[in-house]
């Protein structure tokens, strides 16, 4: 592992991510999904912070990503929100809220951005360029989602790496230049072989972020469970796991559980004595 950068403290825009694009740099996003995940990435140094769909897997504890509600996105991007100063946040659309209308569409991306969202997150290529178009003509940054699409798991069977074929690889490239001429800002490309990754790069004038897309993107993106060992699920080839969290939290509360139990918690020097309150001391000797 490379040595650790230190913290970068610019506010992190659209424009500057395009310029980043353009002079070669490397953009690095994660996911976050309440107040002291996301103040600890952002002092970090984290660019773009997610409040991503996977919230439905991670935090809520469904099979997929398909049950999350706009009202549950709303309540955890709010709280990310509070967290954030210099990161871009992003919020996903959920699944169901852009599958009926643009003016449906619309108005969630504008509740996202009343509540504290600079971007939002569409899964889709070329099918959701009107929507992608819409919502930029709002004033809305967007950023793609092509490639394997969690939301389209159904109609994919399941969670395949797309872009296998010379016909996947074309829909994938076709799908992430359609997105680029509505107006995305970004593209993130999610389970798709490096060399393909490597070709819509080099294409697109917009920044690629890559999960499950091999090095040559132009950011990177990870779950930010998976990154710090908090999934219950199996992990993807593609995650490098940099801390288990789950085992150190798992055992700071067996030893809390055997300090209740011995009697060693609390001890004295976390109990409060009569002598710290004058006059209670006072009124106990009466």
């Amino acid at each position: 592992m490379s040595a650790t950068p230190p913290p970068r403290t610019d506010k992190v825009t659209v424009p500057n991510l395009l310029n980043r694009k353009h002079k070669g740099g490397k953009i690095v996003c994660l996911t976050a999904y309440d107040y002291p995940f996301a103040r600890i990435l952002d002092q970090a140094g984290i660019d773009l912070v997610l409040v991503g769909d996977s919230l439905a897997t991670t935090r809520l504890g469904h099979d997929s990503t398909l049950p999350l509600r706009v009202k549950d996105v709303l309540a955890h991007l709010k709280a990310v929100r509070r967290g954030l100063q210099r990161a871009l946040l992003v919020a996903d659309l959920p699944y169901g809220s852009y599958h009926l209308s643009s003016k449906e569409t619309l108005k969630t991306a504008l509740k996202f951005v009343k509540a504290g969202a600079e971007a939002v997150k569409i899964e889709g290529g070329a099918r959701r360029s009107r929507l992608v178009r819409r919502l930029v003509r709002a004033e809305i940054p967007v950023m793609g989602h092509v490639g394997l699409t969690p939301q389209s798991l159904h109609v994919m069977g399941g969670y395949r790496v797309q872009g296998k074929s010379p016909e996947s690889a074309e829909a994938v490239m076709a799908d992430a230049l359609a997105l680029q001429e509505a107006g995305a800002f970004a593209v993130v490309l999610e389970g798709v072989p490096e060399a393909l990754a490597f070709q819509v790069t080099q294409e697109l004038r917009i920044p690629t972020i890559g999960i499950g897309a091999g090095p040559h993107c132009d950011g990177q993106i990870l779950v930010c469970d998976d990154l710090f060992g908090l999934s219950f699920s199996r992990k993807p080839k593609f995650v490098r796991q940099y801390v288990d969290l789950r085992e150190i939290l798992s055992q700071a509360t067996r030893q809390y559980i055997g300090d209740c139990l011995s009697g060693d918690f609390p001890s004295r020097k976390e109990t409060y004595y009569p002598t710290e309150f004058p006059r209670l001391e006072e009124a106990l000797k009466r």
